[in-house]
């Protein structure tokens, strides 16, 4: 692997603002990176090597002012459900291959504004609809730990490409985990931020909006390092016109003279795999050393908050998605999922008054602690497929989703972790915080990760 495939985008922009590497043999070097890789893992649905090229040359003539900016010659992709004008965002579905974008997603023309160059698109389940990254337009996407489970999704290409070297930086979105979930599967870094803090818009019809499941929904940063998540939420951030739900709000508040971190190592119901027990007390290890308080606590009412994710997911979103754009067995998953949630006997009145009282609940909790570590998933990265199989699907799915939830449902911010390889598969944390408090969880990141160094990027194992 080139050396230069192995740096964060921070790093990349600090040797090219150095004039120690020029953004043209950075972007050759991811190029190269992709065309090695790719075929066998089918993470990049599209390089962008002739504009990319064209933008690298460009930004090694660049004026000094220019070379200041936080991504400057830098290379990042793009999940294929984010508008980038000239590409199609085809939401992995056959139906929407040539769906172009009349313009750019907001967060695309910030990162560009500051001075990342687009190099590629990443693959996607169907909609962005599932926990495993597979579709029928462009594919299966494979973890490149192990091809026979799940890189996680929705955007697992983003995380397959970036944890091999592909990419530095990407950009994906998140309703259900799907930043984290793909972050944990394979072993990178990524930020869930506060409902409405990034601007999530689209502007292709019909799926401009997305209705009441657009409360749990964000776009975010995807990358190697804590520093490159930092840095991508200052550039994303911030109120856009076309998204009512986003805000302007300060980045960073008042840090506790004595934080405190709660642990969450026990899920009533949920058996947490031994390895990321371990993560999780060495997580809280770190901290305590480093002068943080920490305590062993049960998180507020998960199952509860995990129903009522759901009850609202599946009393809108679904309903706006017909089932042609699915494979009929993803189209009989969806089916299957959402039925316990459409037969609970609570309706989407109730479901939004009872969200409201949760919210409520876990900003007690997270004013009583700084922040809330615990597990990504409940369980491991499972075999390929098993969230359609009709027996397994619906538990393993669970396992998976219930501490996910919390950061959709209750809007708050997450940073999943990467923290080593057990049993050679990556293993991580996740760090919750207060709404509008991402520089909590994120210092807590930072402290861990000094000591518990990204796995990543690795070659794939064949």
């Amino acid at each position: 692997m080139d050396a230069l495939c192995t740096k964060s985008a921070t790093e990349l922009a600090d040797l090219i603002k150095k004039n120690e590497t020029s953004s043209k043999e950075v972007v050759k070097a991811h190029l190269n990176r992709i065309s090695e890789i790719n075929p066998d893992l089918n993470a990049i649905t599209l390089t962008l090597e002739e504009s990319a090229l064209k933008a690298a040359e460009k930004a090694d003539n660049a004026t000094d002012e220019d070379r200041k900016k936080p991504f400057h010659g830098v290379p990042f992709t793009i999940k294929e459900n984010i508008d980038f004008k000239g590409t199609p965002t085809t939401q992995g579905v056959p139906l929407l291959a040539e769906s172009m974008p009349p313009r750019n997603a907001p967060i695309v023309d910030r990162m560009i504004e500051a001075g990342a160059i687009p190099i590629g698109r990443t693959n996607l389940p169907e909609m962005g609809m599932r926990l495993d990254t597979d579709n029928p337009l462009r594919g299966r996407t494979f973890n490149p730990w192990n091809k026979g489970l799940t890189p996680g999704g929705s955007s697992g290409g983003e995380a397959a490409a970036i944890a091999t070297g592909m990419s530095p930086f990407g950009l994906g979105n998140d309703i259900g985990g799907s930043l984290r979930n793909p972050a944990y599967c394979c072993g990178i870094a990524s930020l869930k931020s506060t409902i409405g803090r990034i601007p999530f818009v689209s502007s292709i019809d019909p799926f401009v909006d997305m209705g009441i499941s657009g409360a749990f929904l964000t776009d975010g940063p995807m990358a190697r390092s804590v520093k490159d998540l930092k840095a991508g939420l200052a550039v994303m951030a911030g109120r856009h016109i076309d998204d009512p739900q986003s805000v302007d709000a300060p980045l960073d508040g008042p840090i506790p003279t004595k934080p405190k971190a709660a642990l969450v190592k026990e899920i009533s119901n949920f058996k947490l795999p031994d390895a990321t027990i371990k993560e999780i007390e060495k997580a809280g290890s770190i901290l305590s050393d480093n002068g943080w308080q920490v305590e062993e606590v049960e998180a507020p009412e998960v199952e509860r908050v995990y129903e009522i994710w759901g009850t609202v997911l599946n009393n809108g979103l679904l309903e706006v998605l017909p089932d042609e754009m699915f494979k009929p067995e993803t189209a009989e998953y969806l089916k299957r999922f959402g039925e316990p949630f459409i037969n609970n006997g609570i309706n989407l009145d109730e479901a939004l008054i009872e969200r409201r009282r949760l919210r409520r609940l876990w900003s007690s909790f997270l004013t009583d602690y700084s922040v809330c570590i615990g597990p990504t998933w409940s369980n491991l990265p499972w075999p390929i497929d098993t969230d359609l199989d009709p027996v397994k699907g619906d538990a393993t799915l669970k396992e998976s989703f219930i501490f996910i939830a919390p950061g959709n449902c209750l809007g708050i911010p997450s940073v999943a972790l990467p923290m080593g390889v057990a049993d050679g598969l990556p293993t991580g944390i996740q760090i919750y915080s207060e709404l509008y408090r991402e520089d909590l969880c994120l210092l807590a990141a930072e402290i861990i990760e000094k000591e518990r160094v990204c796995p990543t990027p690795i070659d794939p194992v064949k």
